[in-house]
């Protein structure tokens, strides 16, 4: 059962766990942020279930379930500002349930988490190990609070009842499937170079980010359901570069003319990102393999087309 099954994530998540041979994935939905066409390819296949419900109302389903991965919640910038009670509600009973269920069907509950955890971190890279450096009542605290309670009720739910959970800690991903408009970098850059429009950086385009292509994310989630990591794993690709750096990768790959243009940093808005892998290199032989010189043209082509290169 995929929790957020027609999200970006989620359908790629789906799509390769029938990919592996599941006998049977059910994706669950409210379709605030999915979207259907997401799933429009796995219509035909007979293993595959759509269910359109709200994972903030409980879960009561026949049968079987041997894993239970949680990634139901918006997590765009946009989503901040308008879907802020639903990013909270989503992180608390919608996890809630998910582990209750969970525990019903003696399944694993795997909890997709953020880097957005460490908030904007005074350790770096960041390893695990870091508490972080979270503002709890800034513009970006609907969505780091969520899931750091998250994961600590999934954290509850292993030491006091038992359930077998993992925790990823997910860093920026990108790739077909994401929303144009949905406020993150890469959607914001590309659908700019596509309107002929200048490029918008926030401060001086120093701030760093970490970008990991979504088939690379997916195999690092992967691998951690069928381990036995209890402790949170960072997923992401190590390689860092500002702003600017990727604005300029942009612009290169898509021939565009604009210009770049700086706007004021957003409050909260982190400066640095990159994740310690050390922990999904060592205990779960994984690090990512698609560079961003393969991946942007990959989601470039999506945001053009619908279709991602193959």
């Amino acid at each position: 059962m995929v929790l957020g099954g027609a999200g970006f994530l989620g359908s790629h998540l789906v799509e390769r766990l029938l990919a592996d041979g599941a006998e049977s994935v059910i994706a669950v939905d409210n379709l605030v942020t999915g979207n259907l066409k997401n799933l429009e390819g796995l219509k035909r296949d007979a293993r595959f279930d759509l269910l359109q419900h709200d994972v903030c109302l409980p879960l009561n389903l026949e049968g079987p379930i041997d894993y239970v991965f949680n990634l139901a919640s918006p997590a765009s910038p946009k989503d901040f500002e308008t879907l802020w009670l639903e990013i909270m509600r989503v992180g608390s009973l919608g996890t809630q349930h998910a582990l209750e269920l969970a525990e019903r069907k003696t399944a694993v509950m795997l909890q997709a988490s953020t880097s957005e955890i460490y908030g904007d971190p005074l350790v770096h890279p960041q390893v695990e190990t870091y508490f972080g450096n979270v503002d709890s009542t800034g513009p970006r605290a609907v969505y780091d609070e969520a899931k750091r309670y998250g994961e600590a009720l999934v954290q509850a739910f292993r030491r006091r009842r038992g359930v077998s959970t993992r925790i990823v800690r997910i860093f920026n991903t990108y790739g077909p499937r994401m929303r144009l408009d949905d406020g993150r970098v890469i959607p914001q850059l590309v659908g700019q170079a596509l309107r002929g429009e200048d490029f918008t950086l926030y401060g001086d385009g120093s701030q760093t980010r970490s970008f990991c292509y979504v088939d690379d994310l997916i195999e690092g989630i992967v691998r951690l359901a069928l381990s036995d990591q209890l402790d949170p794993v960072n997923i992401g690709n190590p390689r860092e570069q500002t702003i600017r750096e990727l604005a300029e990768a942009v612009k290169q790959a898509m021939g565009a003319p604009g210009e770049l243009v700086y706007r004021p940093l957003p409050a909260g808005d982190p400066k640095q990102r990159k994740p310690d892998i050390t922990r999904a290199k060592t205990l779960l032989g994984w690090e990512p393999k698609v560079s961003l010189e393969v991946g942007l043209p990959r989601t470039i082509e999506f945001f053009r087309t619908g279709l991602p290169l193959p």
